[in-house]
């Protein structure tokens, strides 16, 4: 079993920046790749970004491409998202993910845990 928590999300103008942080629990962090997800109001939930066991890969949407940066630090058992450059189209719960293999994905089925959501608003 894995728990992820989610935190660092807020209210922010946009063109402002925020870092969102997944701490996980368990000792095969460093096994599992990390995605982030997001979902607003009245729409599906979709991909934002995710990231292999080791770090090395990463794939985003093309719609946070060259404003989100995701990273991980297996030591700390932390995965993290850095939003620079928000806008209001922004605005969304944000949710991490983990799978139980190393290999990224943007599909949320193949996603095992999630967490519970962090909410980011973005005011015009």
């Amino acid at each position: 079993q894995v728990q992820l928590v989610e935190s660092g999300g807020g209210l922010v103008q946009a063109g402002g920046s925020l870092r969102l942080s997944c701490a996980a629990s368990g000792r095969t962090f460093s096994s599992y790749a990390m995605g982030w997800f997001r979902q607003a109001p009245g729409k599906e939930r979709e991909f934002v970004a995710t990231i292999t066991n080791g770090g090395g890969s990463t794939i985003y949407a093309d719609s946070v491409k060259g404003r989100f940066t995701i990273s991980r630090d297996n030591a700390k058992n932390t995965v993290y998202l850095h939003m620079l450059t928000l806008k209001p189209e922004d605005t969304a719960a944000y949710y991490c993910a983990a799978r139980l293999v190393g290999t990224a994905s943007t599909l949320s089925s193949l996603y095992a845990y999630w967490g519970q959501g962090t909410q980011v608003t973005v005011s015009s």
